[in-house]
């Protein structure tokens, strides 16, 4: 898949949290900032929930 696509497909799935700043995306790069642990283990398993949907996974062991 070329990089601009997979961009624009991340874009898409994560378009509300992008929008409301809870998260920022650059290719295969997410980040989440937030003020709490909870607060941030909630935007991680909604971003996860989003991509199993749209059939897309992460390698685990790229963030141990």
């Amino acid at each position: 898949m070329i990089p601009a696509t997979f961009q624009a497909i991340i874009n898409e799935i994560l378009k509300d949290l992008v929008n409301e700043s809870k998260i920022t995306t650059f290719v295969d790069d997410m980040l989440v900032g937030t003020e709490t642990e909870k607060r941030y283990d909630e935007i991680i398993e909604e971003v996860l929930k989003r991509l199993e949907e749209n059939n897309l996974y992460i390698k685990l062991e790229k963030y141990m």
